[in-house]
């Protein structure tokens, strides 16, 4: 063999050999990489909503809680766990809505005593009405700012007979919002424990309609409040959607469904009221209501103390009142008469 040819030859082999073992200490050499997890940098406790907080929903113990809250993201708005002093978070109403998990920021709560609370707790189209109690017409005390209550009217019908009157309660509006016991809009906490005070006045969230309504119970009975289970507004509301009663909008999303949800089970009941009469109490009172269609005499007296209707001048009314029995009136030409029914 040529010797030349030798050389390259054995030349060729020595750089295979060594490309060979570097490729060889390359791959064993290299280290496989390390996966690290990132880490998150955990911040303070900030505030945050429980469930979704509508306007005017006053805050409870149960509403809000601490949670931890990623370090940069914490505003300077938010209410740090350490420095916000829950004591005073309490009673303060809901400026603007909030979603459950998000963030309470201190402009979105209005405080007691602030211009506008009142106003910031009602819902749109309600009012705001004071009804004054005592300890048995008001639970004895056991009344909180946010709780709801049915108000009942006890009342006695006068007899127009020679029977007796007719004893009476009915419940008249249910699931009615207190807003304030007296003039203080927060549950005072001593100690962990809510103190339980006599207060002589009640605010409470109606309608329009509704506090027309109890301005004129208030002159014609007596007015009580019975203090409902948080359990029977979610089960009333369970009823209402299975009979068709209350229907979620069409397309409404989990937020919008929450607050149509919290809206409705807040929302005060005018109308499928209860009543009692002394007759379910007891059988030696009257059951039914006096009827005057039983004593003709006492129609009669009924009919004649009523207003009399204005006719024109010239017009005839000496037969207008009436003493007794049924009656017809009939006019003829500017006369008119009372004509007892049966008669001639």
């Amino acid at each position: 063999m040529d010797k030349k040819k030798l050389m390259l030859l054995l030349g060729a082999l020595v750089i295979a050999i060594g490309t060979a073992m570097a490729a060889r200490s390359l791959f064993i050499g290299a280290s496989a990489p390390k996966a690290e997890a990132a880490q998150v940098q955990k911040g303070p406790k900030v505030l945050v909503a429980q469930r979704a907080l509508p306007v005017g929903t006053i805050i409870t113990a149960d509403s809000v809680a601490f949670q931890l809250w990623p370090k940069d993201m914490v505003q300077d708005a938010y209410f740090i766990d350490g420095e916000a002093d829950m004591n005073k978070l309490l009673g303060t109403v809901v400026r603007y809505p909030i979603t459950a998990g998000q963030p309470v920021t201190q402009g979105g709560l209005v405080a007691p005593g602030d211009r506008g609370f009142l106003a910031a707790a009602l819902g749109a189209g309600m009012r705001a009405v004071t009804i004054p109690v005592s300890a048995k017409t008001g639970v004895g005390g056991f009344v909180f700012p946010g709780d709801h209550v049915d108000l009942l009217l006890t009342q006695i019908v006068p007899a127009q007979d020679t029977g007796q009157p007719l004893k009476t309660t009915e419940t008249f509006l249910r699931n009615v919002r207190v807003l304030a016991t007296d003039q203080s809009t927060e549950t005072t906490v001593e100690e962990g424990k809510t103190v339980v005070r006599a207060f002589q006045t009640v605010t409470l969230e109606v309608t329009p309609k509704m506090a027309e309504k109890i301005q004129v119970a208030q002159t014609v009975g007596t007015l009580s409040l019975a203090l409902r289970s948080l359990a029977d507004n979610q089960s009333e509301l369970d009823q209402a959607i299975a009979n068709g009663t209350l229907k979620i909008p069409a397309g409404a999303t989990k937020d919008q469904e929450e607050k149509f949800m919290a809206d409705a089970a807040n929302r005060p009941i005018d109308g499928g009221s209860t009543f009692v009469t002394g007759g379910d109490v007891s059988r030696f009172q009257r059951r039914t209501a006096p009827s005057p269609e039983a004593h003709p005499q006492a129609m009669a007296q009924s009919f004649a103390s009523a207003p009399q209707p204005a006719y024109p001048r010239g017009t005839s009314t000496s037969a207008t009142i009436v003493r007794s029995g049924s009656v017809v009136r009939v006019t003829r030409g500017k006369t008119t008469t009372a004509e007892p029914v049966g008669g001639n």
